[in-house]
């Protein structure tokens, strides 16, 4: 049984996705698919690259991974097929698949070069979907495109430390179904940069001293009264190693998010200042 993810911007009101399953089912009767997401905000390559660093790696090796985000062909958007981490993906490369890249280098890379053989303006349904049940299937990437050693890098998404080592500068990548806003600082930057220095967060005019490993945390332990700290705002290093500013049980719908309470938003910048005094608002990571 063959195992293909799919990650698009498609969303679900649309016959897209339903499209690309069948497709998929034509080819290959007994494959399972599981859909990580359909509901990437249109064209956003940097909260794809976020989704798919954060949810190849519970999937079991050999799984493909066909990524249907700002996909159109074009001269400066061709499509690639790789092998990495054990895991296959089929993508555009249009900077996509650089955070996942940045700590694990692809083992092969190929350019897809079948499109000559399929008019399409439809390249997930025709084309990828083509190449990843040929993968399915056991096929060489070589059968399908030419092999390269490099891909497009995107490079918005990485932080930056300062000279003297004493802050990080980085930003908002992502914002997910509860208003939480997750930045691209990964706490072992946090560490190996902090190395267990005071520190303040900045994220336009609001500021943390402390980062909660827990959300309920900033409840103070309080199990009968935790309901008055709804709506607190605390950060906190979340399950996949990112720092995220968070509202405590938060809800966008009623009460919002970080995103819409404190007025943060994708490409909003977040500081994060360490110093080796002792000043009294500043308090240790715990």
């Amino acid at each position: 049984m063959s195992l293909i993810t799919l990650t698009t911007d498609f969303g679900t009101k649309d016959h897209f996705v339903g499209a690309v399953k069948g497709a998929i089912y034509s080819e290959l009767p007994n494959a399972k698919i599981v859909d990580i997401t359909h509901e990437i905000s249109p064209f956003s390559i940097t909260e794809t690259s976020y989704i798919l660093k954060n949810s190849y790696k519970s999937f079991p090796d050999k799984t493909i991974h066909i990524v249907g985000v700002d996909s159109e062909l074009s001269s400066d958007n061709k499509h690639i097929a790789l092998e990495l981490d054990n895991h296959y993906f089929v993508c555009p490369d249009n900077g996509i698949i650089s955070m996942i890249t940045s700590e694990i280098k692809p083992t092969r890379i190929v350019e897809i070069n079948i499109h000559d053989r399929i008019e399409s303006s439809f390249p997930v349904l025709d084309v990828f979907v083509q190449v990843a049940c040929f993968i399915a299937r056991g096929g060489n990437l070589a059968v399908i495109g030419k092999e390269v050693q490099t891909f497009k890098k995107m490079t918005e998404i990485q932080p930056k430390v300062s000279k003297a080592q004493n802050q990080i500068i980085g930003g908002i990548v992502y914002i997910d179904n509860y208003g939480n806003v997750i930045t691209n600082i990964s706490k072992k930057m946090f560490q190996e940069v902090g190395k267990g220095r005071r520190f303040k967060a900045n994220a336009r005019r609001y500021s943390f001293s402390k980062i909660f490993t827990k959300y309920n945390e900033v409840a103070q332990g309080s199990a009968h009264d935790s309901i008055q700290y709804d709506g607190n705002k605390l950060a906190i290093f979340n399950s996949a190693g990112y720092l995220e500013i968070a509202i405590y049980r938060s809800n966008l719908g009623t009460v919002g998010g970080a995103s819409t309470l404190l007025g943060l938003q994708y490409r909003d910048s977040v500081i994060i200042d360490f110093i080796n005094d002792t000043q009294p608002d500043f308090t240790p990571l715990t």
